[in-house]
Protein backbone atom coordinates (compact mmCIF):
# COMPACT_ATOMS: atom_id res chain seq x y z
CA UNK A 1 0.00 0.00 0.00
CA UNK A 2 1.10 3.58 -0.58
CA UNK A 3 1.28 6.22 2.13
CA UNK A 4 -1.99 7.72 0.96
CA UNK A 5 -3.61 4.34 1.28
CA UNK A 6 -2.10 3.91 4.74
CA UNK A 7 -3.46 7.24 5.88
CA UNK A 8 -6.88 6.59 4.44
CA UNK A 9 -7.03 2.96 5.54
CA UNK A 10 -5.70 3.86 8.99
CA UNK A 11 -8.48 6.34 9.57
CA UNK A 12 -11.07 3.63 8.90
CA UNK A 13 -9.28 0.98 10.95
CA UNK A 14 -8.52 -1.25 7.93
CA UNK A 15 -4.83 -1.78 8.69
CA UNK A 16 -3.23 -4.75 10.28
CA UNK A 17 -2.01 -4.13 13.83
CA UNK A 18 1.65 -4.05 12.76
CA UNK A 19 0.98 -1.59 9.91
CA UNK A 20 -1.21 0.49 12.22
CA UNK A 21 1.70 0.76 14.72
CA UNK A 22 4.16 1.82 12.03
CA UNK A 23 1.71 4.40 10.71
CA UNK A 24 1.02 5.77 14.18
CA UNK A 25 4.73 6.01 14.91
CA UNK A 26 5.41 7.76 11.58
CA UNK A 27 2.46 10.10 12.15
CA UNK A 28 3.68 10.83 15.66
CA UNK A 29 7.21 11.59 14.44
CA UNK A 30 5.89 13.74 11.57
CA UNK A 31 3.58 15.58 13.93
CA UNK A 32 6.38 16.21 16.43
CA UNK A 33 8.72 17.41 13.68
CA UNK A 34 6.02 19.70 12.30
CA UNK A 35 5.22 21.07 15.74
CA UNK A 36 8.91 21.58 16.43
CA UNK A 37 9.35 23.37 13.11
CA UNK A 38 6.37 25.62 13.82
CA UNK A 39 7.57 26.37 17.35
CA UNK A 40 11.13 27.06 16.19
CA UNK A 41 9.91 29.66 13.76
CA UNK A 42 7.55 31.13 16.34
CA UNK A 43 10.04 31.21 19.21
CA UNK A 44 12.07 34.22 18.08
CA UNK A 45 8.98 36.36 17.72
CA UNK A 46 7.58 35.15 21.02
CA UNK A 47 10.92 35.87 22.68
CA UNK A 48 11.02 39.29 21.07
CA UNK A 49 7.48 40.01 22.21
CA UNK A 50 8.32 38.97 25.78
CA UNK A 51 11.52 41.02 25.69
CA UNK A 52 9.61 44.01 24.38
CA UNK A 53 7.02 43.68 27.15
CA UNK A 54 9.67 43.31 29.86
CA UNK A 55 11.96 46.04 28.54
CA UNK A 56 11.57 49.41 30.19
CA UNK A 57 9.95 51.99 28.01
CA UNK A 58 12.37 54.48 26.57
CA UNK A 59 11.82 57.88 28.00
CA UNK A 60 12.36 60.59 25.49
CA UNK A 61 13.91 63.64 27.01
CA UNK A 62 11.97 66.76 26.21
CA UNK A 63 13.52 68.71 23.41
CA UNK A 64 15.52 71.62 24.69
CA UNK A 65 14.38 74.84 23.16
CA UNK A 66 16.85 77.68 23.23
CA UNK A 67 15.81 80.84 24.98
CA UNK A 68 15.61 83.94 22.78
CA UNK A 69 18.63 85.35 24.61
CA UNK A 70 20.83 82.24 24.45
CA UNK A 71 23.25 83.80 21.96
CA UNK A 72 23.70 86.81 24.21
CA UNK A 73 24.00 84.61 27.28
CA UNK A 74 26.65 82.50 25.56
CA UNK A 75 28.55 85.65 24.63
CA UNK A 76 28.29 86.88 28.23
CA UNK A 77 29.60 83.53 29.41
CA UNK A 78 32.51 83.78 26.99
CA UNK A 79 33.27 87.32 28.19
CA UNK A 80 33.14 86.19 31.81
CA UNK A 81 35.66 83.44 31.02
CA UNK A 82 38.01 85.93 29.40
CA UNK A 83 37.63 88.44 32.26
CA UNK A 84 38.20 85.69 34.82
CA UNK A 85 41.47 84.70 33.18
CA UNK A 86 42.67 88.27 32.69
CA UNK A 87 41.72 89.40 36.21
CA UNK A 88 43.54 86.45 37.74
CA UNK A 89 46.53 87.24 35.56
CA UNK A 90 46.64 90.95 36.39
CA UNK A 91 45.38 91.03 40.00
CA UNK A 92 47.79 89.63 42.60
CA UNK A 93 45.33 87.57 44.67
CA UNK A 94 43.09 86.53 41.79
CA UNK A 95 39.34 86.92 41.75
CA UNK A 96 37.35 83.66 41.87
CA UNK A 97 34.03 85.56 42.01
CA UNK A 98 33.90 85.83 38.20
CA UNK A 99 33.78 82.09 37.84
CA UNK A 100 31.38 81.71 40.77
CA UNK A 101 29.04 84.35 39.34
CA UNK A 102 28.82 82.71 35.92
CA UNK A 103 28.43 79.30 37.55
CA UNK A 104 25.39 80.53 39.49
CA UNK A 105 23.96 82.13 36.35
CA UNK A 106 24.46 78.99 34.26
CA UNK A 107 23.00 76.77 36.99
CA UNK A 108 19.90 78.91 37.37
CA UNK A 109 19.34 79.29 33.63
CA UNK A 110 20.01 75.71 32.54
CA UNK A 111 19.13 73.60 35.58
CA UNK A 112 17.13 70.98 33.65
CA UNK A 113 18.72 71.41 30.23
CA UNK A 114 22.09 69.66 30.02
CA UNK A 115 22.73 70.57 26.39
CA UNK A 116 22.19 74.27 27.01
CA UNK A 117 24.35 74.05 30.10
CA UNK A 118 27.12 72.38 28.10
CA UNK A 119 26.95 75.16 25.48
CA UNK A 120 27.24 77.87 28.14
CA UNK A 121 30.14 76.13 29.86
CA UNK A 122 31.86 75.66 26.50
CA UNK A 123 31.48 79.38 25.80
CA UNK A 124 32.99 80.24 29.19
CA UNK A 125 35.91 77.88 28.58
CA UNK A 126 36.41 79.26 25.08
CA UNK A 127 36.72 82.80 26.49
CA UNK A 128 39.09 81.65 29.22
CA UNK A 129 41.31 79.68 26.85
CA UNK A 130 41.36 82.34 24.15
CA UNK A 131 43.42 84.60 26.40
CA UNK A 132 45.31 81.80 28.14
CA UNK A 133 46.85 80.93 24.78
CA UNK A 134 47.96 84.54 24.18
CA UNK A 135 48.87 86.06 27.56
CA UNK A 136 51.07 84.43 30.15
CA UNK A 137 51.86 87.63 32.03
CA UNK A 138 49.90 90.78 32.61
CA UNK A 139 50.74 93.33 29.93
CA UNK A 140 49.16 96.71 29.16
CA UNK A 141 47.36 95.03 26.25
CA UNK A 142 45.95 92.36 28.59
CA UNK A 143 44.76 95.05 31.03
CA UNK A 144 43.10 96.96 28.17
CA UNK A 145 41.47 93.77 26.85
CA UNK A 146 40.16 92.99 30.34
CA UNK A 147 38.66 96.46 30.68
CA UNK A 148 37.04 96.29 27.24
CA UNK A 149 35.59 92.86 27.97
CA UNK A 150 34.30 93.98 31.34
CA UNK A 151 32.53 96.95 29.69
CA UNK A 152 31.06 94.75 26.98
CA UNK A 153 29.92 92.22 29.59
CA UNK A 154 28.26 94.94 31.70
CA UNK A 155 26.44 96.31 28.65
CA UNK A 156 25.34 92.83 27.63
CA UNK A 157 24.14 91.94 31.13
CA UNK A 158 22.05 95.14 31.34
CA UNK A 159 20.62 94.49 27.87
CA UNK A 160 19.64 90.90 28.69
CA UNK A 161 18.09 91.89 32.02
CA UNK A 162 16.16 94.86 30.67
CA UNK A 163 14.96 93.16 27.48
CA UNK A 164 14.26 89.64 28.74
CA UNK A 165 14.06 89.96 32.53
CA UNK A 166 10.83 89.79 34.49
Amino acid sequence: MTKAHFACAGSFGLLLPRERGQLCFKALVCGLLTAAAINCTALPTVAQDKAAKNAPEETVAPEEKPAPYDDRLARLSEIMGAVHYLRNLCVAGGEPEWREAIQKLIDSETATEPKRKARMIAAYNRGYRSFASVYTTCTPAAATAEENYRNEGATLAVEIASRFGN
